[in-house]
């Protein structure tokens, strides 16, 4: 079953390099998210480029990159402890993309997704913070980072079974966003409800 683990694994990474922001952007005639605005390939970027619809499509897209491969090894039958890297390497993926330079988002999308397929109820603890700190705070980057916090801390409480690859992503996203951190400290973040970027 070893060479199935590896296999998946090598599969999701190249699952998690396609740029989902990057392909709407084009499918949709919008300029490359990766040159304006936070020059984030992301969902968030996106909706400040080309409003709702172009957001939705990244978001879905960015999810089901992780769920696909991790639907399959629940179909090969792999045990946890290789199940739950499966979602860390499309994770990967997303953050250092094969086809684009190995420059890719921050990453959240891509992990929720990986908490869909791998545990539910901390996807449910995970996506409250995050909308929760969202709504009272309009930043995506805090509740992104207040989300992934919170199941750092608690996961191991609350679902132990894909502890480890998912506290991997979680402080790696807090990572990633070490830029917004700055902003907010600095207040210079950009909030979600802020003008749609000009593409001229």
């Amino acid at each position: 079953m070893e060479w199935q683990a590896v296999g998946l694994w090598i599969l999701a990474y190249l699952t998690g390099s396609i740029s989902s922001a990057v392909i709407v952007c084009r499918i949709m005639g919008l300029p490359d998210p990766r040159d304006f605005g936070s020059n984030n390939p992301g969902a968030t970027n996106v909706l400040r480029l080309g409003g709702k619809k172009a957001a939705l499509f990244t978001l879905a897209g960015d999810i089901l990159k992780a769920v696909l491969p991790i639907l399959i090894g629940y179909a090969l039958e792999l045990h946890n402890r290789n199940l739950g890297w499966v979602g860390f390497m499309a994770f990967i993926g997303h953050l250092y993309p094969l086809y684009f330079n190995f420059k890719g988002g921050k990453g959240m999308a891509t992990y929720f997704g990986a908490l869909v397929a791998l545990s539910p109820i901390l996807l449910a603890f995970s996506l409250t913070t995050w909308l929760v700190t969202a709504f009272f705070t309009r930043y995506s980057s805090l509740a992104s980072i207040l989300s992934s916090f919170a199941v750092a801390a608690f996961g191991f409480y609350i679902d132990k079974k894909y502890f480890f690859p998912l506290l991997a992503m979680s402080l790696i996203l807090i990572w990633r966003h070490r830029t917004n951190i700055k902003n907010l400290w600095h207040g210079t973040e950009r909030k979600i409800t802020d003008k749609k970027i000009n593409k001229e």
